[in-house]
């Protein structure tokens, strides 16, 4: 099971200190440097906390591109994508230019963007967003995977579009959808390389997200081993412990947390990735280093 690190583009921290492309590049190369295998970002315009003001920032695809040019071994990926922020057909160049920059280490995360307000306040629409999404990976998937698409939708429509040049990866980067519902499921089912599960905490939930994995690829008469579970999980590292348990997160020892992490890799899943709570730091990134160890 690989493991990776993800951490948000907001345009502070969360003791109040301003965000910096430097401090995204510092965590990445910290991330290779304690031998993880992952670095995620999420995809928003705006961040709507539960109280106070809207939260600004960065754009996530810029830095991802900023990323792969002083990496060299992780890979790199939104996670994930909100599908209707950008034309399929654009962001399939977007993604085979970036599987070119990163040299074949970019992954795409994609899904159908779950905050009304962000998607209002730039101007795209909210409505109908499975079957919107369903017709953006009709276009996506071949463009990126064959070089060529010829489609008309309700929703979007491309005429005879080719994706040229091709990065370095035969077939396109790996296509990662983040799947709630059941129609989503069933499209991460035809589609996919990875369906991602946000966000167990537990083996429980672990295995019925991989059971629900399992009957959505019987329906489309899929191998469940040809498609990755992915999951994204929240920890608490020791030095941030609470005294309160929160099921909601992952908290104990180095040893305790890696104990966790190996029952969602017996478990089947092929890759998972910790969001470090309260807030990810060089620290933090160290200590998944040293979880990533016991795991392995």
């Amino acid at each position: 099971m690989k493991i990776g690190v993800f951490a948000r583009t907001a345009e502070r921290w969360l003791n109040g200190d301003p965000t910096s492309f430097a401090d995204f590049r510092d965590l990445a190369l910290a991330t290779e440097a304690a031998g993880l295998d992952s670095f995620w970002f999420p995809d928003h315009l705006t961040y709507y906390p539960p109280d106070g003001e809207p939260l600004g920032c960065w754009e996530t695809f810029t830095i991802l591109g900023g990323l792969a040019s002083v990496t060299s071994t992780i890979a790199l990926g939104p996670f994930v994508t909100a599908i209707g922020f950008r034309n399929p057909a654009l962001l399939a160049k977007m993604v085979t230019t970036l599987d070119g920059m990163s040299g074949g280490r970019f992954i795409l995360g994609l899904g159908a963007g779950n905050w009304e307000a962000e998607h209002r306040a730039f101007g795209y629409p909210f409505d109908h967003r499975a079957g919107r999404f369903e017709e953006a990976i009709g276009i996506l998937a071949p463009l990126l995977r064959d070089g060529a698409v010829d489609f008309r939708g309700r929703y979007h429509s491309t005429a005879d579009c080719i994706l040229r040049p091709r990065g370095p990866s035969p077939s396109g980067p790996p296509i990662w959808i983040g799947a709630k519902g059941e129609r989503m499921l069933r499209i991460a089912a035809r589609h996919a390389d990875g369906h991602v599960a946000i966000w167990p905490t537990t083996l429980a939930q672990v295995v019925a997200e991989r059971e629900r994995l399992a009957a959505a690829c019987a329906d489309a008469g899929r191998d469940p081993a040809t498609i990755d579970l992915v999951v994204g999980t929240h920890v608490l590292l020791p030095e941030d412990a609470r005294t309160a348990s929160d099921d909601r997160v992952i908290s104990g020892t180095h040893e305790e947390i890696a104990a966790r992490l190996q029952e969602f890799a017996d478990a089947g899943v092929a890759h998972v990735v910790v969001d470090p709570r309260p807030d990810i730091s060089l620290r933090a990134v160290e200590e998944l280093g040293r979880v990533a160890e016991l795991v392995r």
